[in-house]
């Protein structure tokens, strides 16, 4: 009982008229009761007769009676409407499975006999009858819909263990992880994305974690380096900052390079360590990666050096070299971008023991600037606003199997959090009257 509890309710044939069934019955309870109380005195009092109760509830006090009765009604159901709204996208969820189920024939019938009205007389006709039944289980928690299946290694495994595109269309919901259980398979979807989006001053970093949504977190001591792209206007500018302004409020020391001396490049006014002339830039890489080298080497000379532990075992700050528009530098440097993504190689495969880490932003992660395996090093990547199949396809892979829909949000896009799961993305709200290099500037001193 325990765990079927812990699994949620379990979607039945029956459920494919749901919401037609809660809604009917709770109107009709709903509409009876006032119905009921109008004519309670008439009820207890009169004789039962037909011809009595037909005079009675014909009368105008008898129709009158029976619209107050359905204006109450009417504004039950929107009230309920208004503030359970929850629990009716449940049922339509609940609905929809089973309706996928059935319409997809994943369930197996066996032919009974006909039922006549003298049972001992056979009508000699069959009828179709479901014999079992898929046991699938719906759940919500916390924001998170959790749907398990049973695998039972029968001629329809293949579906049920492949749901994803069906469970995300349909239920309107983005999938966060898919589990592999002893003989069941759970899909754990975020419902409702939006309402999970956060504001800037809820953007927290603490003990190598960086909050991004209510169920949503950077963990880049864990999963090193973020890989962002998007076009003009999709709030990659502004995301940027928001990384920047949530890390200095840690010990992290923060080096910004903008090739193209725009939004970051304000910031060499509020604080140190900004580029955006081309040696400059290079030579920033360049120390970046001899800082990584040589922390490397220092932490292993420390007393408490333990094989396995990182950098904050051993007390000391992060490193993050901000990097936007990176594909236009490379193509700035020519030939001289051999040398940049050899230094930035050995960054993203050695960085995340020492405490050093990328933030690269482009428009479209170009294959040829962010070849030999380094795309693949970058555990967090987020796409944000409008971009080509072609796009989404060098960002998470080519062979990734993922629906991508187009809404007109800023700041709105997907992410991949490192597990191969693609999920839909809000960047942390920023009020129009927020002042970044004022808040920066306060920061940095």
């Amino acid at each position: 009982m325990k765990l079927l509890r812990r699994r949620g309710k379990r979607i039945r044939p029956s459920d494919a008229s749901l919401l037609f069934q809660f809604l009917s019955s709770r109107l009709f309870v709903v509409w009876l009761l006032p119905f009921t109380l109008f004519h309670l005195s008439f009820l207890l009092s009169t004789e039962w007769k037909l011809s009595l109760f037909q005079e009675h509830f014909i009368s105008f006090y008898g129709l009158v009676t029976f619209f107050i009765s359905v204006a109450i009604t009417a504004i039950c159901a929107y009230l309920y409407y208004r503030y359970r709204y929850d629990r009716i996208r449940q049922i339509i969820h609940r609905q929809k499975l089973a309706k996928m189920i059935l319409e997809n024939g994943w369930y197996e019938t066996k032919q009974v006999q006909s039922g006549s009205f003298f049972e001992d007389i056979p009508t000699g006709k069959t009828k179709d009858k479901i014999s079992h039944f898929p046991k699938m289980y719906y759940r919500l928690e916390n924001g998170l819909l959790h749907i398990q299946t049973e695998i039972t290694l029968g001629k329809y495994q293949d579906q049920f263990l492949n749901l994803e595109n069906k469970l995300e269309s349909g239920l309107y919901c983005e999938l966060v992880s898919k589990e592999l259980h002893d003989s069941f398979v759970e899909y754990i979807l975020l419902y409702d994305t939006i309402n999970s989006r956060i504001s800037i001053d809820e953007v927290i970093a603490q003990n190598g974690s960086l909050k991004l949504m209510d169920s949503m977190y950077w963990e880049y001591d864990k999963l090193p380096h973020m890989l962002i792209a998007g076009g003009t206007g999709g709030g990659k500018t502004y995301f940027i900052l928001t990384l920047i302004e949530a890390l200095l409020k840690t010990d992290a020391k923060l080096y910004i390079l903008d090739p193209k001396n725009a939004d970051l490049a304000d910031l060499a006014t509020v604080m140190p360590d900004v580029y955006y002339k081309k040696d400059d830039m290079t030579a920033c890489i360049d120390q970046f990666y001899e800082d990584m080298m040589t922390r490397n080497e220092e932490m292993k000379q420390m007393s408490n050096y333990k094989t396995g532990e990182n950098y904050a075992y051993l007390g000391l700050p992060a490193r993050f070299l901000i990097f936007d528009e990176y594909t236009s530098f490379m193509e700035m440097i020519g030939k001289e971008s051999i040398k940049v993504m050899s230094k930035l190689k050995q960054i993203v495969m050695l960085g995340r023991q020492s405490g050093f880490f990328l933030i690269l932003a482009c428009q479209r992660p170009d294959a040829k600037y962010l070849g030999d395996g380094i795309r693949d090093q970058f555990n967090f990547r987020v796409a944000l606003g409008r971009m080509s199949e072609l796009g989404y396809g060098m960002m998470f892979g080519s062979d990734v199997q993922k629906q991508f829909f187009l809404k007109q949000i800023k700041g709105r896009g997907y992410v991949d959090k490192g597990d191969n799961v693609i999920s839909e993305f809000y960047t942390p709200l920023v009020p129009k009257e927020h002042d970044f290099l004022n808040e920066i500037a306060k920061l940095a001193q």
